[in-house]
């Protein structure tokens, strides 16, 4: 994995990079060791989780 030294593509942003992308099971592993799911809830290198961020659910509208 790349701490972005010389190590990976530079580009404008100092954001990771996609190393590996499985969109059909919904994750993506960025080049910083981070896996970054669908729900955007992150598993990070070091093994700490981050929640996915939902938004509040509404209430249902029924059909009638």
């Amino acid at each position: 994995m790349c701490a972005h030294q010389p190590s990976c593509a530079r580009t404008d942003s100092p954001a990771p990079h996609v190393a590996a992308a499985r969109p059909e099971q919904g994750w993506t592993l960025l080049c910083d060791g981070a896996i970054v799911f669908d729900d955007t809830g992150e598993l990070l290198p070091d093994g700490r989780v981050v929640a996915p961020q939902r938004a509040p659910a509404g209430p249902l509208v029924v059909a009638a």
